[in-house]
């Protein structure tokens, strides 16, 4: 399956870039550039930089969502071309999933009312998670 992503959007098939969409794929949780490279360093021989350039070129190609996050880092997952939600620990950057939308109504209005063909749409709720908050009361 990774190698027919690849060829369809005219990429070569690499070690680098099939390690790196294996790890992305069984992720549950987007990935930072660093995350990525410590895992599939294991496994791949490659540079950081090569690491960086993979994920930009997957990226650029639509394989890969890339989001900066409110804690400044870049972090990446597979485009399955389903919209994503999760919430995240301000302190631990620990991220949860969350399975429903809540903007599907939302969407519609706006498709109405502004005309725009919505492709998708990403809602990051940003906390403390239970764990640094029962930290903080130490």
């Amino acid at each position: 399956m990774k190698e027919n992503i690849l060829k369809a959007t005219d990429l070569k098939t690499t070690k680098s870039r099939l390690a790196i969409l294996k790890l992305l794929e069984e992720s549950s949780v987007p990935m930072t550039a660093e995350d990525i490279y410590s895992i599939v360093v294991k496994d791949v021989h490659l540079s950081l930089s090569t690491a960086y350039r993979t994920l930009g070129t997957l990226s650029d190609k639509g394989i890969l969502l890339k989001n900066l996050s409110q804690d400044g880092k870049t972090y990446y997952q597979i485009n399955n071309h389903q919209h994503k939600h999760q919430l995240v620990c301000t302190l631990c950057s620990k991220t949860v999933p969350i399975d429903e939308c809540p903007l599907t109504n939302m969407e519609e209005f706006l498709t109405r009312k502004t005309g725009f063909a919505i492709t998708g749409h990403s809602l990051e709720f940003l906390g403390i998670c239970p764990k640094c908050t029962e930290n903080m009361k130490e």
